[in-house]
């Protein structure tokens, strides 16, 4: 009888512990995701109280809308660049930074303050240095850089939302790899050193494999804000121009807030999750893979 009451009451305290928990995730996540599910199948555009249910009528005008799939095309291409530049980039400054050079903090510290700021802010303020600031440079140096139109090309503008966001960001994935590169026994190196390995084939050997789970992190944390891209194109370049750098949350918000097709966004919306949610689960697997094999 004891027992019996004794697992009541751990029963008890455990659910009043998690119940609370679980109420605020299920009001902030798991409730708004069955709604959008549901608006999803409807021709809703956000200001009326009912809501009419069409079918697959938004999915199959998505499988014709032109513009949802060259915003796909735009965050393929911007994944592509973001993951490339700031996890190879970040790992050489890791490796820079390990060999306990004196202003590492330092430079440690001035890489990880533009992650602190929103990229609201970052777009704001690269669209002034790239307007104003470059027009003024170039006038002073001529050189042919300051005078390229970084944002009004069509070729240009795509690597300036991309080396934007790569330089806001890349001081956080350097922390991940440089906490990774600290993780490695120092043994390691001192055994291949007498074994005659030279500075290239300690890096490729040892470093890369032992920093297999940290890589799978930065390449995970990179997928993820590649994909959901939004906010610093809404300050440095508003998805032009035209729609040359309007990624699919982008799209999404456009779609269901200035054109008041809340359904129809909410449809572009749950195809991304899916999409999402499949990328996520290769990387990992393959990644983990990779961890295994090190």
């Amino acid at each position: 009888m004891a027992r019996k009451i004794m697992r009541v009451t751990r029963t008890g305290g455990f659910l009043a512990f998690v119940f609370p928990a679980f109420l605020l995730v299920c009001l902030a996540f798991y409730i708004p995701f069955l709604m959008n599910a549901y608006y999803a199948f409807t021709d809703w555009n956000g200001i009326q109280r009912a809501a009419k249910l069409n079918g697959l009528a938004n999915f199959s005008e998505l499988l014709q809308d032109t513009d949802f799939f060259n915003s796909v095309l735009f965050t393929l291409k911007f994944a592509v660049g973001y993951i490339a530049l700031s996890n190879a980039g970040a790992i050489l400054i890791a490796v820079i930074l390990n060999r306990k050079l004196r202003a590492a903090n330092a430079i440690r510290a001035a890489l990880f303050i533009p992650y602190i700021l929103s990229l609201v802010i970052v777009g704001f303020i690269w669209n002034f240095i790239l307007g104003a600031g470059f027009q003024s440079l170039g006038e002073l140096t001529h050189l042919a850089v300051f005078r390229a139109d970084w944002l009004g090309d069509l070729s240009l503008v795509p690597w300036t939302v991309i080396s934007v966001s790569v330089w806001q960001s890349l001081g956080f994935y350097v922390l991940i790899y440089h906490a990774g590169l600290q993780a490695i026994p120092q043994e390691i190196y001192e055994a291949a050193l007498l074994d005659g390995a030279g500075p290239s084939t300690k890096f490729f050997k040892i470093t890369l494999p032992m920093l297999a789970p940290s890589i799978t992190s930065g390449m995970f944390f990179s997928l993820a804000a590649s994909i959901r891209v939004y906010d610093v194109i809404v300050s440095l370049t508003r998805g032009g121009p035209g729609r040359a750098t309007s990624s699919v949350t982008f799209d999404i918000y456009t779609e269901a807030f200035s054109h008041n097709r809340y359904g129809y966004g909410t449809a572009k919306s749950l195809v991304l999750l899916v999409v999402v949610m499949a990328f996520a689960a290769v990387q990992l697997r393959f990644m983990k893979s990779r961890e295994v094999e090190a």
